[in-house]
């Protein structure tokens, strides 16, 4: 049992300089723990809701005041001196305490902030590192997830020069964390060099660190990619492969998808999308058709299943009841598992145990407004997701997650999920 003596949260800023939530809990044994949660930019309309002040005289709207008197005041006044056997008894309480399907009573954030400090604290208070704390809550061993890295962006990440969101690399021949940064800072300075010569454009990156160059098409930037990885000294494919984060919602509307200058039906794009799967190296496509459309998914998981991943995120929103309709009309084979997206961590250990029950690939992600903080790379480690997407390598609250995944491999001898 662990008893909560204090919650508290102050209002911290993103990576975009967005408000966020920063919580702490203090354990009657004297152990505490903080953590603060991300936000994100190309989001599913089944998320979570993020409570926001909607006051445009702090942030555009953007502040977290009320999410963060919330935890101050109600969630602090209804579990402090409360004993909690482990993580879903505290998890199933705040759910109880805020009583709307999507939290938007106490909101996502103040809930998912308090879930996470206290699963820290719990580690803390029984002397075990954070992520062997995951690894035993999911009945797990720990593995280190394989990193998709990103390289170039566009969509809600970039400057909107192209439809697709994001390109972003793999390394499938790396044995290691640190052999995959290492080949991926070969491609990244390949990449700048190249945009620098063909577009006239200085190290400026997206939201998540990317590359964002005025890209003629969402085709030249697959070809980019390529090119760079090629100019890096690598073989496309073998050492260095694609994923996408095609993230089709964004540019769907009227019925059809409004992509470089095309208006395109469903099976367009299902055929675009294989068009470019077999002449790119692309072992993976995230959100490949809008969220709503499963018929459209079931027809793109037939044409792209055994040859890329079909990767849900605005689809399935780390839902379970979503995961369980896409398993039972086979419109996905992998998870994208965002915590945010559903609001605490039970909810999304539940997420990910369907996905695995599917036979399904799960990749833990960060979100587009992220932080110094590197619990989900201990999250990702202890629940042996098969990858992690995390953004580029260019920017602290995305090295901060790579850094602990390095840590953790030279101090604790876990090797990377094959």
């Amino acid at each position: 049992m662990s008893r909560i003596q204090s919650l508290t949260a102050v209002e911290v800023l993103d990576s975009r300089g967005r408000p966020t939530v920063h919580a702490s809990c203090r354990l009657a044994s004297g152990s505490a723990a903080s953590a603060t949660v991300p936000s994100g930019a190309s989001t599913g309309s089944a998320e979570a809701l993020e409570l926001r002040d909607g006051d445009m005289r702090r942030y555009a709207g953007f502040g977290c005041l009320k999410a963060v008197a919330n935890v101050n005041r109600e969630i602090n006044g209804a579990l402090a001196g409360k004993d909690f056997a482990d993580q879903a008894a505290l998890d199933h309480c705040l759910l109880d305490l805020d009583s709307t399907e999507n939290k938007s009573r106490l909101g996502a954030n103040a809930i998912l902030a308090v879930s996470l400090a206290f699963c820290r604290a719990q580690a803390a208070e029984r002397g075990i590192p954070f992520f062997r704390h995951m690894a035993r809550m999911a009945e797990q061993s720990p593995r280190l997830p394989r990193p998709m890295i990103n390289l170039f962006s566009g969509g809600a990440h970039g400057g909107g020069q192209t439809a697709i969101q994001d390109v972003q690399i793999v390394v499938p021949s790396a044995r290691s964390i640190a052999e995959t940064l290492q080949v991926m800072a070969d491609i990244f300075r390949a990449a700048a060099d190249l945009v620098s010569a063909r577009y006239g454009m200085r190290l400026l990156t997206a939201d998540e660190g990317g590359l964002a160059p005025d890209v003629e098409s969402s085709e030249a930037m697959l070809a980019n990619a390529v090119e760079a990885i090629m100019l890096a000294g690598y073989e496309p494919g073998e050492e260095a492969a694609l994923t996408l984060d095609v993230a089709a919602s964004q540019f769907h509307s009227d019925g059809a998808y409004h992509i470089d200058g095309e208006v395109i039906d469903r099976d367009g794009m299902i055929n675009l999308i294989d068009s470019w799967r077999a002449a790119y190296p692309i072992v993976s496509v995230e959100d490949g058709l809008q969220e709503a459309d499963w018929e459209g998914w079931q027809g793109l998981c037939g044409r792209l299943q055994g040859r890329a991943m079909v990767l849900g995120d605005d689809l399935l929103c780390t839902n379970p009841a979503r995961i369980r309709q896409a398993a039972a009309e086979n419109a996905c084979d992998s998870l994208l598992l965002k915590v945010n997206q559903i609001g605490t961590l039970t909810e999304a250990l539940e997420a990910m145990r369907l996905a695995r029950g599917a036979g399904w690939k799960v990749v833990v992600s960060a979100r587009s407004g992220e932080t110094e903080d590197d619990w989900l790379a201990d999250l990702a480690t202890g629940w042996a997701g098969d990858y992690i997407k995390v953004g580029s390598i260019t920017q602290s609250e995305r090295l901060a997650k790579y850094n602990r995944l390095l840590v953790l491999e030279a101090l604790h001898g876990l090797s990377l999920t094959g």
